[in-house]
């Protein structure tokens, strides 16, 4: 299963690299596009539920690395607010 890598930039200008364990990321965030808080959170949260979902079908188990990336981004964007937004800066 290909993974994929995906570099935010977030209302701070912190910058950030994400994981994903498969492609299907790239069915929902698109590199060098800026997307409210609320949007940019349920796009990660379809993505990385797929992709763990993807990870089960082939293996058996979900993909925990998935499953603490989706945390971590839920935790950083608990720090801002819903007007706020995020930067997908680039995905390979």
């Amino acid at each position: 299963m290909p993974e994929t890598r995906f570099t935010l930039r977030w209302p701070d200008g912190q910058i950030d690299e994400c994981y994903s364990p498969s492609t299907v990321v790239l069915e929902f965030l698109k590199a060098d596009t800026t997307y409210p808080l609320e949007e940019f959170l349920d796009r990660c949260r379809e993505a990385l539920e797929q992709a763990s979902r993807r990870v089960e079908a082939k293996f058996g188990f979900r993909c925990t690395s998935a499953d603490a990336q989706l945390s971590a981004i839920e935790r950083k964007a608990s720090t801002f607010t819903a007007t706020e937004t995020v930067t997908c800066l680039s995905i390979s």
